[in-house]
């Protein structure tokens, strides 16, 4: 996801908390698309050094979507509370 979400480029007055939310949710996508790419980058070459780079810079995409993540937390209490079940599902399903 490479793109611009438009309402980001013609909107004049501050973003309500709602479409606040949907924009960091383009942004955590777009984060999750850095990290897949840099990562197949860093499987496809074989230069050890370059490969490097490659994982170093899908590591700051890593701490992006954490940041990302974070202000969505804040602003959505909701989604709190669904990652939160998600959370509970999982460690049911697994036996843990």
């Amino acid at each position: 996801m490479f793109g611009i979400n438009p309402l980001l480029l013609t909107r004049k007055e501050e973003l309500s908390k709602e479409e606040l939310a949907e924009a960091i949710r383009i942004a955590i996508i777009a984060e999750l698309d850095a990290i897949n790419f840099y990562e197949q980058l860093a499987r496809s070459v074989k230069d050890e050094k370059i490969k490097k780079v490659f994982l170093d810079i899908a590591r700051e995409e890593k701490t992006h979507f954490g940041e990302f993540l974070t202000l969505l937390e804040m602003l959505d209490k909701e989604q709190v509370s669904e990652l939160k079940k998600g959370q509970e599902e999982v460690e049911e399903l697994m036996g843990k």
